[in-house]
């Protein structure tokens, strides 16, 4: 089953908890797949109730329509602060945000950008990286998460004796 299938089958689910389903990652494997579902809930952070409720429903779904043959390991996460984009529509809530793109193909001789969303017009993102904007197609985006600016945030420790005064020289006596 395609990305695309799974994402229509299990979008309708997770919205009826309450949250929106803003992508998957799929990873096949020849012992143990991995099947990374992210939700988000419109004006609080996901917590860990969140996601063990969401993980039944969906195991429930994927138990009785069994999309993904072998044996697979459901995981559901919150996007956390380094958020992946995974639509257009992701991109523009996040204008004027730093964002670390993997491509398909090259743009302007790179396969890996990281820079400031500037737009989206339809599937083109534009990113502005090394003083250059780069239209993006979204089909060739391969991975796109933030970069969180954690100085921002609050979360960058403090340098040592920062703002400390150096005490001044005694003379000798």
């Amino acid at each position: 089953m395609r990305d695309d299938e799974l994402l229509q089958l299990l979008i309708p689910v997770i919205a009826d908890l309450g949250f929106e389903c803003l992508g998957i990652e799929y990873a096949p494997s020849r012992g143990n797949s991995l099947l990374r579902i992210y939700i988000d809930a419109p004006d609080r952070p996901i917590t860990l109730d969140d996601c063990e409720a969401v993980s039944r429903e969906v195991s429930a779904t994927l138990d009785v329509n069994d999309p993904i043959a072998g044996r697979y390991t459901l995981e559901i996460s919150s996007p956390g602060l380094d958020r992946p984009l995974f639509t257009p529509a992701q991109f523009s809530r996040f204008l004027g945000q730093q964002a670390k793109l993997a491509l398909n193909l090259p743009v302007q001789g790179r396969k890996r950008l990281q820079g400031v969303i500037r737009s989206v017009e339809g599937d083109s993102i534009a990113i502005e990286h090394d003083g250059v904007v780069s239209a993006v197609a979204h089909e060739n985006i391969q991975k796109a998460r933030l970069v969180p600016d954690l100085a921002a945030l609050g979360l960058l420790p403090e340098a040592k004796n920062k703002g400390a005064k150096k005490a001044p020289n005694k003379p000798a006596k």
